[in-house]
């Protein structure tokens, strides 16, 4: 049988938000070594700094923007500076995001829940309302690293699962307004390791976890792996990724076997837990 026609990212100019570090920075490096121009946004300029100079280093082009995408001016700058430099923009990986870990309960201030939205919802809204009118221009793609929290509720994640709900019902209606104008990839992923997700989640006080993280299980995947599977969804122009490939289940699951599936990750977060 004839291989799916893969697109070429050469030349292709990205925008990756949370490129400082984790599956942004991994992205990134290896969106250039495909010779792909990569725009790297976070907040933190010297660590961008340190990834663009790796990045450099191997021969790529790159170029950072520190952005606060909480920030629609920021996010506008970030666009503009990215078409003053390459002319366009064929690519927008929405990846910064924060989360928590830590039951409802036992919250002692909810008001964190504004942040988790305003970073995971009004910030891809920003960079999406920035970028539109120049990824409809190249009939570009915008790819969304969400969750599999997007699709169903979760026990100790409730603002992150809201947030992420959110940001899957805005990417569905734009991708039907669109009309194949503009393409979506949405990344539904599970536990992947040697992110900073876990240290910078948000715990019951509200403030980050730090050295009090959740361990990480055997079920965790590389970021080596799990950044090879987003490369390949963009190639071969998937609606849909599932990392693992197992989460592929979880919409199914949740429609006809919920009860079970909430089981299944009840135990999934306790054994995350310890």
């Amino acid at each position: 049988r004839n291989e799916p026609i893969k697109l070429n990212l050469s030349e292709k100019t990205f925008i990756v938000t949370g490129a400082s570090s984790g599956i942004g920075e991994f992205l990134s490096k290896k969106l250039a070594q495909k010779g792909a121009h990569v725009v790297c946004a976070a907040r933190r300029a010297d660590k961008l700094d340190l990834v663009i100079t790796g990045i450099k280093s191997q021969g790529g082009t790159a170029m950072s923007v520190p952005t606060d995408i909480t920030d629609l001016q920021q996010c506008k700058s970030l666009v503009e500076k990215t078409i003053e430099r390459f002319g366009k923009l064929d690519v927008l990986v929405l990846n910064a995001g924060i989360s928590m870990w830590t039951s409802f309960e036992e919250l002692n201030d909810v008001s964190f829940f504004r942040q988790l939205m305003e970073t995971n919802y009004m910030g891809a809204v920003h960079c999406c309302h920035a970028a539109m009118p120049h990824l409809r221009s190249t009939g570009g793609l915008i790819v969304s690293c969400s969750t599999a929290q997007a699709l169903m509720g979760f026990p100790n994640h409730s603002g992150y699962a809201a947030s992420k709900h959110a940001l899957h019902g805005f990417l569905e209606s734009l991708d039907i307004e669109m009309r194949d104008e503009i393409n979506f990839l949405e990344v539904i992923m599970g536990w992947i390791r040697d992110t900073e997700l876990r240290e910078n989640a948000l715990g019951p006080d509200g403030q980050k976890m730090g050295e009090n993280k959740r361990k990480h299980t055997s079920q965790s995947v590389t970021l080596d792996d799990c950044t090879n599977a987003i490369i390949a969804g963009i190639e071969t122009n998937k609606k849909t990724i599932y990392i693992p490939g197992k989460l592929r289940w979880v919409p199914f699951l949740n429609v006809f076997f919920k009860a079970f599936l909430r089981r299944k990750v009840s135990k999934a977060v306790d054994d995350h837990t310890d």
